[in-house]
């Protein structure tokens, strides 16, 4: 509606002049319904690190994060042998799509170790001696030695623990899919007999962070 800005005003000699009429209209960025129409994405990629899945989803984004479930004798290797443990990674249902990437293994915080006495760390010890053999596919598979051979998407062929994946793999939005890796850990045969006999009763806590990126 339009205002009468001023009213009646007398001008020179005694005659009167109307003022100026006056209006606003206001319009804000909304979304058709009454809320507000502007806004920002969500890009948030949950795990679930359940042996055997499937679990639940959730997240874990700070290190040490979640529990990989590594089989039945993970803390007693002997030379030769290797343990397996998987993990599956998704976007959120209300999240854009994005990658990751796989970085090397860093001490996991906040992990002491009882029994063994001795938690090697990075660059030390049982840690040095480990190998680290990573898979991944979109669909869902058993974690263990038959995926390890069977696999073409490698993100690490047996590396040391600390060496960094290779392969960027995808995720589409709203959950639309899921990467299933499979992590296989192996203390291997010494080249000379009796080389890893200082290793034995140590312990190990490599944590990995899975770095996502948005599109």
């Amino acid at each position: 509606m339009a205002i009468l800005a001023g009213g009646l005003v007398v001008g020179v000699g005694g005659s009167f002049t109307l003022a100026s009429w006056t209006d606003s209209e206001w319009v804000f960025a909304g979304d058709g319904t009454g809320g507000p129409g502007v806004g920002t994405s969500t890009f948030e990629v949950q795990q679930d690190a359940s042996n055997p899945g499937p679990g639940t989803f959730s997240d874990f984004e700070s290190n040490p994060g979640d529990s990989l479930a590594f089989g039945i004798g993970a803390l007693a290797l002997s030379p030769g042998d290797t343990s397996y443990a998987p993990v599956a990674l998704r976007t959120t249902a209300a999240s854009i799509a994005g990658s990751l990437d796989l970085l090397g293994a860093v001490a996991a915080t906040g992990v002491t170790a009882t029994a063994p006495s001795v938690l090697d760390g990075p660059g030390t010890g049982l840690w040095s001696a480990l190998r680290l053999h990573v898979v991944v596919d979109d669909s869902p598979y058993t974690c263990d030695a038959a995926a390890m051979s069977s696999k073409t998407d490698v993100i690490a062929a047996d590396s040391p623990l600390s060496t960094a994946g290779t392969v960027t793999r995808t995720l589409s939005a709203a959950s639309g899919n899921t990467q299933y890796y499979c992590f296989a850990i192996t203390l291997p045969v010494p080249a000379t007999p009796g080389d890893f006999d200082s290793l034995q009763g140590h312990v190990v806590a490599p944590a990995w962070e899975f770095a996502a990126t948005s599109d």
